[in-house]
Protein backbone atom coordinates (compact mmCIF):
# COMPACT_ATOMS: atom_id res chain seq x y z
CA UNK A 1 0.00 0.00 0.00
CA UNK A 2 2.72 2.17 0.92
CA UNK A 3 4.26 1.72 -2.60
CA UNK A 4 1.07 2.66 -4.32
CA UNK A 5 0.87 5.98 -2.14
CA UNK A 6 4.23 6.78 -3.08
CA UNK A 7 3.20 6.48 -6.57
CA UNK A 8 0.14 8.27 -6.28
CA UNK A 9 2.06 11.45 -4.57
CA UNK A 10 4.60 11.65 -7.07
CA UNK A 11 1.85 11.82 -9.98
CA UNK A 12 1.40 11.01 -13.51
CA UNK A 13 4.60 10.72 -15.49
CA UNK A 14 5.59 9.10 -18.61
CA UNK A 15 5.62 5.62 -16.94
CA UNK A 16 2.63 6.40 -14.51
CA UNK A 17 -1.38 7.00 -15.69
CA UNK A 18 -4.40 7.12 -13.46
CA UNK A 19 -8.10 6.36 -14.24
CA UNK A 20 -11.11 6.13 -12.32
CA UNK A 21 -12.84 3.03 -14.04
CA UNK A 22 -11.64 0.29 -16.60
CA UNK A 23 -12.33 1.67 -20.40
CA UNK A 24 -10.80 2.29 -23.82
CA UNK A 25 -8.16 4.55 -22.65
CA UNK A 26 -6.78 2.06 -20.29
CA UNK A 27 -6.28 -0.02 -23.28
CA UNK A 28 -4.62 3.01 -25.20
CA UNK A 29 -2.62 3.56 -22.46
CA UNK A 30 -1.69 0.24 -22.20
CA UNK A 31 -0.51 0.40 -26.08
CA UNK A 32 1.48 3.50 -25.27
CA UNK A 33 3.12 1.97 -22.60
CA UNK A 34 4.22 -1.08 -24.75
CA UNK A 35 5.52 0.93 -27.30
CA UNK A 36 7.79 3.64 -24.54
CA UNK A 37 9.37 2.17 -21.66
CA UNK A 38 6.68 0.10 -19.94
CA UNK A 39 4.57 1.45 -17.25
CA UNK A 40 1.99 1.25 -14.43
CA UNK A 41 -1.61 1.85 -14.77
CA UNK A 42 -3.78 2.72 -11.37
CA UNK A 43 -7.38 2.14 -12.13
CA UNK A 44 -9.45 3.24 -9.31
CA UNK A 45 -7.65 6.70 -9.00
CA UNK A 46 -9.11 9.92 -10.11
CA UNK A 47 -6.90 12.77 -12.30
CA UNK A 48 -6.78 14.41 -9.08
CA UNK A 49 -5.00 11.33 -7.31
CA UNK A 50 -7.71 10.73 -4.88
CA UNK A 51 -9.07 7.40 -4.66
CA UNK A 52 -12.52 6.88 -5.83
CA UNK A 53 -13.76 3.94 -3.66
CA UNK A 54 -13.95 1.52 -5.83
CA UNK A 55 -13.97 -2.91 -5.00
CA UNK A 56 -12.48 -5.40 -7.70
CA UNK A 57 -13.50 -8.69 -7.91
CA UNK A 58 -11.01 -11.52 -9.18
CA UNK A 59 -13.42 -11.67 -12.27
CA UNK A 60 -13.10 -8.36 -12.92
CA UNK A 61 -8.77 -9.06 -12.92
CA UNK A 62 -9.25 -11.44 -15.34
CA UNK A 63 -11.75 -9.47 -17.08
CA UNK A 64 -9.59 -6.49 -17.64
CA UNK A 65 -6.45 -8.58 -18.72
CA UNK A 66 -8.19 -10.23 -21.08
CA UNK A 67 -9.62 -7.41 -22.52
CA UNK A 68 -6.53 -5.66 -23.05
CA UNK A 69 -4.87 -8.58 -24.37
CA UNK A 70 -7.69 -9.08 -27.32
CA UNK A 71 -8.08 -5.79 -27.90
CA UNK A 72 -4.33 -5.73 -28.60
CA UNK A 73 -2.03 -6.96 -31.75
CA UNK A 74 0.41 -7.66 -30.64
CA UNK A 75 -1.22 -8.83 -27.94
CA UNK A 76 -0.11 -7.41 -24.41
CA UNK A 77 -0.83 -9.13 -21.27
CA UNK A 78 -0.24 -6.72 -18.26
CA UNK A 79 -0.04 -8.21 -14.40
CA UNK A 80 -2.46 -6.47 -12.44
CA UNK A 81 -2.64 -6.39 -8.49
CA UNK A 82 -5.56 -5.60 -6.30
CA UNK A 83 -4.05 -3.32 -3.67
CA UNK A 84 -6.34 -2.15 -0.36
CA UNK A 85 -6.40 1.34 -0.05
CA UNK A 86 -7.94 3.28 3.47
CA UNK A 87 -10.85 4.67 1.16
CA UNK A 88 -11.17 1.83 -1.48
CA UNK A 89 -9.08 -0.52 -3.38
CA UNK A 90 -6.59 0.56 -6.52
CA UNK A 91 -5.78 -2.14 -9.31
CA UNK A 92 -2.56 -1.84 -9.72
CA UNK A 93 -2.02 -2.72 -13.96
CA UNK A 94 2.00 -3.52 -15.12
CA UNK A 95 2.69 -3.10 -18.68
CA UNK A 96 6.30 -4.16 -19.66
CA UNK A 97 7.86 -2.79 -22.68
CA UNK A 98 7.53 -4.85 -26.23
CA UNK A 99 10.20 -6.31 -28.08
CA UNK A 100 8.44 -6.48 -30.97
CA UNK A 101 6.97 -2.92 -31.92
CA UNK A 102 4.28 -1.14 -32.89
CA UNK A 103 1.84 -2.36 -30.74
CA UNK A 104 -1.45 -1.14 -32.07
CA UNK A 105 -5.26 -1.31 -30.81
CA UNK A 106 -7.84 -0.91 -33.87
CA UNK A 107 -5.79 -0.19 -36.05
CA UNK A 108 -3.93 2.40 -34.04
CA UNK A 109 -0.73 2.84 -32.00
CA UNK A 110 0.24 4.97 -29.41
CA UNK A 111 2.69 6.10 -27.21
CA UNK A 112 3.92 7.99 -24.17
CA UNK A 113 4.85 12.06 -24.20
CA UNK A 114 5.40 12.74 -20.87
CA UNK A 115 2.50 12.44 -19.06
CA UNK A 116 0.07 12.37 -22.54
CA UNK A 117 -0.53 9.23 -24.36
CA UNK A 118 -0.74 10.14 -28.06
CA UNK A 119 -1.85 8.59 -31.38
CA UNK A 120 1.85 7.81 -33.58
CA UNK A 121 2.10 9.14 -36.92
CA UNK A 122 2.85 6.90 -39.89
CA UNK A 123 6.13 8.23 -39.72
CA UNK A 124 6.81 7.37 -36.31
CA UNK A 125 5.50 3.77 -36.70
CA UNK A 126 7.66 2.89 -39.60
CA UNK A 127 10.54 4.35 -37.66
CA UNK A 128 9.79 1.74 -34.50
CA UNK A 129 8.93 -1.18 -36.53
CA UNK A 130 12.38 -0.41 -38.57
CA UNK A 131 13.87 0.19 -35.22
CA UNK A 132 12.46 -2.83 -33.45
CA UNK A 133 13.71 -5.18 -36.48
CA UNK A 134 17.29 -3.68 -35.88
CA UNK A 135 16.88 -1.57 -39.31
CA UNK A 136 17.49 2.09 -40.25
CA UNK A 137 15.49 4.46 -41.85
CA UNK A 138 18.04 5.81 -44.78
CA UNK A 139 18.23 1.74 -45.61
CA UNK A 140 14.82 1.76 -47.12
CA UNK A 141 15.17 1.31 -50.51
CA UNK A 142 14.31 3.92 -53.49
CA UNK A 143 11.95 2.43 -56.02
CA UNK A 144 13.30 3.19 -59.83
CA UNK A 145 16.95 4.11 -58.96
CA UNK A 146 19.72 2.31 -60.15
CA UNK A 147 23.41 2.28 -59.84
CA UNK A 148 23.47 4.41 -63.29
CA UNK A 149 22.11 7.32 -60.53
CA UNK A 150 25.33 7.46 -58.32
CA UNK A 151 27.63 10.03 -59.03
CA UNK A 152 30.83 7.64 -59.13
CA UNK A 153 33.03 11.00 -58.50
CA UNK A 154 31.54 11.97 -55.20
CA UNK A 155 32.12 8.20 -54.02
CA UNK A 156 35.45 8.01 -55.07
CA UNK A 157 36.01 11.84 -53.08
CA UNK A 158 34.31 10.36 -50.18
CA UNK A 159 36.75 7.41 -50.32
CA UNK A 160 40.00 9.91 -50.48
CA UNK A 161 38.26 11.60 -47.71
CA UNK A 162 38.27 8.99 -45.67
CA UNK A 163 41.71 7.25 -45.88
CA UNK A 164 42.55 10.88 -45.13
CA UNK A 165 40.87 11.41 -41.96
CA UNK A 166 42.66 7.54 -41.05
CA UNK A 167 39.17 5.99 -40.61
CA UNK A 168 39.08 3.79 -43.38
CA UNK A 169 41.59 2.46 -46.32
CA UNK A 170 40.68 3.15 -49.98
CA UNK A 171 43.19 2.89 -52.67
CA UNK A 172 42.37 4.71 -55.59
CA UNK A 173 42.02 1.00 -57.80
CA UNK A 174 38.91 -0.14 -55.56
CA UNK A 175 35.51 0.06 -57.33
CA UNK A 176 33.17 2.79 -56.23
CA UNK A 177 30.03 0.72 -56.60
CA UNK A 178 31.90 -1.95 -54.72
CA UNK A 179 32.90 -0.04 -51.99
CA UNK A 180 29.05 1.47 -51.57
CA UNK A 181 27.65 -2.42 -51.48
CA UNK A 182 30.43 -3.14 -48.48
CA UNK A 183 28.94 -0.26 -46.73
CA UNK A 184 25.49 -1.75 -47.57
CA UNK A 185 24.24 1.13 -49.31
CA UNK A 186 23.52 -0.24 -52.25
CA UNK A 187 22.46 -3.60 -52.80
CA UNK A 188 22.46 -4.83 -56.28
CA UNK A 189 22.41 -2.67 -59.60
CA UNK A 190 18.58 -1.99 -58.89
CA UNK A 191 18.31 -1.70 -55.47
CA UNK A 192 19.57 1.79 -54.10
CA UNK A 193 19.27 2.72 -50.32
CA UNK A 194 18.06 6.37 -49.65
CA UNK A 195 21.48 6.69 -47.83
CA UNK A 196 23.18 6.67 -50.97
CA UNK A 197 21.08 8.76 -53.27
CA UNK A 198 21.15 11.17 -50.72
CA UNK A 199 25.16 10.95 -49.92
CA UNK A 200 25.84 10.35 -53.85
CA UNK A 201 23.22 10.71 -55.88
CA UNK A 202 23.67 12.87 -59.37
CA UNK A 203 20.18 13.85 -58.06
CA UNK A 204 19.29 13.78 -54.78
CA UNK A 205 16.34 15.15 -54.95
CA UNK A 206 14.84 13.24 -57.12
CA UNK A 207 12.36 11.71 -55.83
CA UNK A 208 13.16 12.70 -52.11
CA UNK A 209 12.26 16.64 -52.93
CA UNK A 210 12.27 17.35 -48.66
CA UNK A 211 15.80 16.85 -48.65
CA UNK A 212 16.77 20.15 -48.61
CA UNK A 213 17.71 23.13 -45.97
CA UNK A 214 15.31 26.31 -45.76
CA UNK A 215 17.00 28.98 -44.45
CA UNK A 216 16.02 32.63 -43.99
CA UNK A 217 16.99 35.51 -41.93
CA UNK A 218 14.20 37.38 -40.66
CA UNK A 219 13.32 41.07 -39.21
CA UNK A 220 10.27 41.45 -36.42
CA UNK A 221 9.82 37.56 -37.06
CA UNK A 222 7.50 38.99 -40.09
CA UNK A 223 9.41 40.73 -43.19
CA UNK A 224 12.28 38.03 -44.53
CA UNK A 225 15.56 40.10 -45.75
CA UNK A 226 17.38 36.72 -47.11
CA UNK A 227 16.36 33.34 -48.15
CA UNK A 228 17.67 30.27 -49.61
CA UNK A 229 17.05 26.96 -49.94
CA UNK A 230 20.32 24.56 -50.36
CA UNK A 231 20.23 21.80 -52.35
CA UNK A 232 22.27 18.52 -53.81
CA UNK A 233 24.28 15.72 -51.94
CA UNK A 234 23.58 16.30 -48.00
CA UNK A 235 27.33 16.51 -47.66
CA UNK A 236 27.62 19.95 -48.94
CA UNK A 237 24.62 21.42 -47.86
CA UNK A 238 26.69 21.11 -44.63
CA UNK A 239 29.33 23.85 -45.60
CA UNK A 240 26.44 25.80 -48.04
CA UNK A 241 24.11 26.23 -45.01
CA UNK A 242 26.98 27.22 -42.73
CA UNK A 243 28.08 29.97 -45.19
CA UNK A 244 24.57 31.07 -45.61
CA UNK A 245 24.11 31.61 -41.70
CA UNK A 246 27.71 33.39 -41.41
CA UNK A 247 26.88 36.03 -44.21
CA UNK A 248 23.65 36.68 -42.35
CA UNK A 249 25.27 36.87 -38.73
CA UNK A 250 27.21 40.04 -37.25
CA UNK A 251 30.95 39.34 -36.52
CA UNK A 252 33.44 41.91 -34.68
CA UNK A 253 37.13 41.24 -34.44
CA UNK A 254 39.17 41.52 -31.27
CA UNK A 255 43.02 43.03 -30.87
CA UNK A 256 44.75 40.07 -29.31
CA UNK A 257 48.45 41.09 -29.53
CA UNK A 258 48.32 37.39 -31.67
CA UNK A 259 49.62 37.94 -35.25
CA UNK A 260 45.91 37.12 -36.36
CA UNK A 261 42.95 38.82 -34.63
CA UNK A 262 40.08 36.87 -32.98
CA UNK A 263 36.41 36.80 -34.72
CA UNK A 264 33.79 36.95 -32.29
CA UNK A 265 30.38 36.31 -33.92
CA UNK A 266 26.96 36.47 -32.62
CA UNK A 267 27.21 32.84 -32.22
CA UNK A 268 29.75 30.51 -31.85
CA UNK A 269 30.66 28.91 -35.20
CA UNK A 270 31.57 25.26 -34.32
CA UNK A 271 27.92 25.27 -32.44
CA UNK A 272 26.19 26.08 -35.08
CA UNK A 273 27.79 23.91 -37.32
CA UNK A 274 27.32 20.93 -35.33
CA UNK A 275 23.62 21.28 -35.36
CA UNK A 276 23.52 21.69 -39.19
CA UNK A 277 25.21 18.56 -38.88
CA UNK A 278 22.82 17.03 -36.27
CA UNK A 279 19.70 18.36 -38.34
CA UNK A 280 21.03 16.98 -41.98
CA UNK A 281 22.24 13.67 -39.92
CA UNK A 282 19.30 13.17 -37.80
CA UNK A 283 16.02 14.04 -39.58
CA UNK A 284 13.57 12.07 -40.74
CA UNK A 285 14.13 12.33 -44.65
CA UNK A 286 10.00 10.18 -45.05
CA UNK A 287 8.77 13.71 -43.65
CA UNK A 288 7.62 15.76 -46.39
CA UNK A 289 9.13 19.07 -44.72
CA UNK A 290 12.33 20.81 -44.84
CA UNK A 291 15.02 21.60 -42.60
CA UNK A 292 14.41 24.98 -41.27
CA UNK A 293 16.82 27.64 -40.38
CA UNK A 294 15.32 30.99 -38.98
CA UNK A 295 17.76 33.68 -37.94
CA UNK A 296 16.68 36.75 -36.12
CA UNK A 297 17.42 40.01 -34.34
CA UNK A 298 18.29 38.17 -30.94
CA UNK A 299 17.63 34.05 -32.11
CA UNK A 300 19.38 31.61 -34.62
CA UNK A 301 16.74 28.29 -34.64
CA UNK A 302 17.13 25.21 -36.21
CA UNK A 303 14.79 22.85 -36.96
CA UNK A 304 14.45 19.58 -38.60
CA UNK A 305 11.71 17.00 -39.60
CA UNK A 306 10.76 14.24 -36.67
CA UNK A 307 11.22 14.14 -33.58
CA UNK A 308 14.19 12.51 -31.39
CA UNK A 309 15.38 9.53 -32.68
CA UNK A 310 13.26 6.41 -31.41
CA UNK A 311 12.65 6.08 -27.62
CA UNK A 312 15.17 9.24 -26.52
CA UNK A 313 14.31 12.39 -24.59
CA UNK A 314 15.58 15.50 -24.21
CA UNK A 315 16.87 14.15 -20.54
CA UNK A 316 18.87 11.35 -22.46
CA UNK A 317 20.60 13.69 -24.89
CA UNK A 318 21.85 15.82 -22.45
CA UNK A 319 23.43 13.02 -20.23
CA UNK A 320 27.48 12.71 -21.09
CA UNK A 321 27.03 9.36 -20.94
CA UNK A 322 24.11 8.99 -23.29
CA UNK A 323 23.90 6.27 -25.81
CA UNK A 324 23.67 7.37 -29.25
CA UNK A 325 21.04 6.18 -31.28
CA UNK A 326 21.32 7.38 -34.78
CA UNK A 327 17.84 7.62 -37.06
CA UNK A 328 19.85 7.13 -39.75
CA UNK A 329 22.57 4.95 -39.14
CA UNK A 330 24.32 4.57 -42.98
CA UNK A 331 24.52 8.18 -42.91
CA UNK A 332 25.94 8.96 -39.72
CA UNK A 333 28.53 6.53 -40.71
CA UNK A 334 29.38 8.07 -43.91
CA UNK A 335 29.74 11.29 -42.08
CA UNK A 336 31.87 9.83 -39.33
CA UNK A 337 34.07 8.09 -41.87
CA UNK A 338 34.95 11.97 -43.53
CA UNK A 339 35.37 13.45 -40.35
CA UNK A 340 32.19 15.82 -40.01
CA UNK A 341 31.06 13.62 -36.69
CA UNK A 342 33.47 13.89 -34.49
CA UNK A 343 32.17 10.79 -32.68
CA UNK A 344 28.98 9.52 -32.14
CA UNK A 345 26.80 11.12 -29.59
CA UNK A 346 29.10 13.86 -29.23
CA UNK A 347 28.16 16.40 -30.89
CA UNK A 348 25.16 18.43 -28.44
CA UNK A 349 27.87 18.39 -25.39
CA UNK A 350 30.42 20.06 -27.96
CA UNK A 351 27.74 22.60 -28.91
CA UNK A 352 27.10 23.17 -25.33
CA UNK A 353 31.12 23.69 -24.66
CA UNK A 354 30.98 26.01 -27.82
CA UNK A 355 28.09 28.14 -26.20
CA UNK A 356 29.78 28.35 -22.75
CA UNK A 357 32.94 29.09 -23.96
CA UNK A 358 31.28 32.15 -25.51
CA UNK A 359 29.38 33.51 -22.81
CA UNK A 360 26.05 32.26 -24.45
CA UNK A 361 23.22 30.89 -22.31
CA UNK A 362 22.24 26.90 -22.85
CA UNK A 363 20.43 26.57 -26.01
CA UNK A 364 16.76 24.91 -25.81
CA UNK A 365 16.93 21.52 -27.28
CA UNK A 366 13.13 20.66 -27.62
CA UNK A 367 10.85 18.12 -29.72
CA UNK A 368 8.50 21.21 -31.20
CA UNK A 369 5.88 20.94 -34.09
CA UNK A 370 6.27 17.76 -35.12
CA UNK A 371 10.29 17.94 -35.46
CA UNK A 372 13.48 18.50 -33.26
CA UNK A 373 14.33 22.41 -32.88
CA UNK A 374 17.44 23.39 -31.20
CA UNK A 375 17.56 27.24 -30.39
CA UNK A 376 20.57 29.83 -29.84
CA UNK A 377 19.72 33.37 -28.06
CA UNK A 378 21.93 36.14 -27.91
CA UNK A 379 24.23 36.71 -25.18
CA UNK A 380 22.99 40.24 -24.15
CA UNK A 381 19.33 39.45 -24.87
CA UNK A 382 19.29 35.76 -23.61
CA UNK A 383 17.25 34.58 -20.66
CA UNK A 384 17.92 31.50 -18.62
CA UNK A 385 17.03 28.17 -20.54
CA UNK A 386 15.50 25.04 -18.85
CA UNK A 387 15.23 23.11 -22.28
CA UNK A 388 11.54 23.04 -20.89
CA UNK A 389 9.88 24.08 -24.74
CA UNK A 390 7.07 25.76 -22.53
CA UNK A 391 9.33 28.37 -20.79
CA UNK A 392 11.11 29.40 -23.94
CA UNK A 393 8.59 32.69 -25.48
CA UNK A 394 8.03 32.24 -29.73
CA UNK A 395 6.32 34.35 -31.53
CA UNK A 396 5.56 32.12 -34.59
CA UNK A 397 6.08 28.34 -34.38
CA UNK A 398 8.50 26.85 -37.13
CA UNK A 399 6.21 25.05 -39.29
CA UNK A 400 3.26 27.91 -39.00
CA UNK A 401 3.16 30.55 -42.08
CA UNK A 402 4.16 33.94 -40.26
CA UNK A 403 0.84 35.13 -41.23
CA UNK A 404 -1.57 32.68 -39.93
CA UNK A 405 -4.62 33.88 -37.30
CA UNK A 406 -3.91 33.54 -33.87
CA UNK A 407 -6.53 30.17 -33.94
CA UNK A 408 -4.53 28.40 -36.13
CA UNK A 409 -0.93 29.05 -34.55
CA UNK A 410 -3.40 27.58 -31.15
CA UNK A 411 -4.37 24.81 -32.76
CA UNK A 412 -1.34 23.72 -33.89
CA UNK A 413 0.60 24.40 -31.20
CA UNK A 414 -2.14 21.99 -29.00
CA UNK A 415 -1.92 19.48 -31.81
CA UNK A 416 1.75 19.09 -30.87
CA UNK A 417 1.13 19.39 -27.20
CA UNK A 418 -2.31 17.99 -25.74
CA UNK A 419 -1.19 18.81 -22.69
CA UNK A 420 -0.58 22.90 -23.20
CA UNK A 421 -1.81 25.09 -20.66
CA UNK A 422 -3.11 28.87 -21.91
CA UNK A 423 -0.19 30.75 -19.38
CA UNK A 424 2.42 28.66 -21.75
CA UNK A 425 0.21 28.96 -24.87
CA UNK A 426 -0.06 32.89 -24.37
CA UNK A 427 4.07 33.15 -23.38
CA UNK A 428 5.18 31.49 -26.77
CA UNK A 429 2.65 33.44 -28.90
CA UNK A 430 3.19 36.75 -27.03
CA UNK A 431 -0.47 37.66 -26.07
CA UNK A 432 -2.30 38.02 -22.95
CA UNK A 433 -3.81 34.62 -20.67
CA UNK A 434 -7.40 36.44 -21.96
CA UNK A 435 -6.83 36.36 -25.26
CA UNK A 436 -5.55 32.83 -25.79
CA UNK A 437 -9.02 31.98 -23.48
CA UNK A 438 -11.22 33.79 -26.70
CA UNK A 439 -9.62 32.36 -29.07
CA UNK A 440 -10.36 28.81 -27.52
CA UNK A 441 -13.95 29.56 -27.15
CA UNK A 442 -13.98 29.39 -30.49
CA UNK A 443 -11.81 26.36 -31.50
CA UNK A 444 -14.32 24.63 -28.60
CA UNK A 445 -17.66 26.16 -30.67
CA UNK A 446 -16.09 24.67 -33.67
CA UNK A 447 -15.45 21.22 -31.85
CA UNK A 448 -11.53 21.63 -33.49
CA UNK A 449 -10.38 21.09 -29.39
CA UNK A 450 -12.20 19.44 -26.64
CA UNK A 451 -11.07 20.16 -22.91
CA UNK A 452 -10.70 16.90 -21.04
CA UNK A 453 -9.30 15.71 -17.32
CA UNK A 454 -9.77 17.77 -14.23
CA UNK A 455 -9.01 21.69 -14.78
CA UNK A 456 -7.39 21.77 -11.46
CA UNK A 457 -4.52 19.73 -12.60
CA UNK A 458 -4.19 21.05 -16.07
CA UNK A 459 -6.18 18.28 -18.22
CA UNK A 460 -5.52 17.90 -22.09
CA UNK A 461 -7.43 18.79 -25.61
CA UNK A 462 -7.53 15.50 -27.83
CA UNK A 463 -7.83 16.41 -31.06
Amino acid sequence: MKQVADIIQCGESETVEFKSSFGKDVIETSVAFANTRGGTILIGISNDGDVVGQSFGKEALRDYVNRVAMATEPSVIPDVERVPMPNGEVLVMSVSEFPLKPVATKGRCYRRSGSITRQMTPSEIAEMHLHSTGQSMDAVIVHDKTDADIDLGAVRRYMHRATEEGRRSFSEKDDPLQVLKKLELIRSEQEITRAAILLFGKNPQSPLTQAVVHAGRLRENVHIMDNRIVEGSIINQVEETVEFIKKNLHVRFEITGEPQRREIWDYPLPALREAVINAIVHRDYGDTADIQIKISEDALQVWSPGFLPYNMTVKDLLDPQHTSKPRNKLIAQIFYDIGLIERYGSGIHRILEACRDANLSQPVFENFSGGFRIKFVQAEKAVESSNVPLNVPLNVPLNVPLNVPLNEKIFALVKETPGIQRKDLAEKLDVTEKTIGRAISKLAEAKKIEHRGSKKTGGYWPL
